[in-house]
């Protein structure tokens, strides 16, 4: 019952929404109730750490569930935003990218039996600020009076998510090498304590004798 916890339940109301989602945005283009969906999606977001560090619910589960869901929610938006025009297909294989770069860091740690790496402050604010973008350029395709200011802000949010986005992949990786490195460094120390110790100790026994 560790796991069943408010946190964990607001990630997968999150995880819930990415299928509504595209249903709104693609099939029947209710942008309107699309945007309101990813508010709701970002909301969770904010909270569920928030809750958890309050409330004291955190878990290995949601220390898992949390990173995955964000990063299915944001590829299947920046899928469905690509489709609708709102964006350009850079932005869709810069992001993708960064994530396969990430997840052959991930592979290298669980190859080493090392711990995964833990979401750090730039990530979230990195996840955020694409979060708050996609709302806003889901309704700068609107040719009202709000589809211009949404343009600009929603482009402001993503050019600074992006650039945090790739920013912490690098803060990661290095994690992840410094991570790795140091357990290389472990074994070669005591490969050469080992050579230092048997010698010695071989002479002792002679002496013994």
């Amino acid at each position: 019952m560790k796991n069943v916890t408010v946190p964990n339940a607001l990630t997968l109301l999150r995880a819930l929404g990415i299928p509504l989602f595209v249903y709104l945005a693609l099939s029947i283009e209710a942008d309107g109730w699309a945007i309101l969906t990813l508010i709701i999606g970002g909301a969770t977001d904010y909270f569920d750490g928030k809750i958890a560090r309050a409330w004291n619910q955190e878990s290995r589960l949601g220390e898992l569930m949390d990173p995955t869901i964000d990063r299915i929610y944001i590829v299947v938006t920046l899928v469905v935003l690509y489709l609708r025009d709102a964006i350009p297909l850079w932005v869709i294989v810069l992001l993708l990218l960064r994530d396969a770069f990430l997840a052959v860091a991930a592979l290298a740690l669980a190859l080493k039996k090392k711990p995964p790496l833990t979401v750090t402050y730039l990530g979230k604010a990195a996840t955020f600020n694409l979060l708050y973008a996609f709302p806003l350029l889901l309704l700068a395709l609107s040719d009202s009076w709000y589809g211009t200011p949404s343009y600009i802000f929603g482009w402001s949010f993503a050019i600074w998510g992006i650039g945090l986005y790739l920013f912490t992949a690098f803060s990661y990786f290095t994690t992840a090498m410094r991570s790795i490195r140091g357990s290389s460094v472990k074994i070669h120390l005591v490969i050469k304590e080992e050579e230092t110790i048997t010698p010695r100790a071989l002479n002792e026994k002679k002496d013994d004798r």
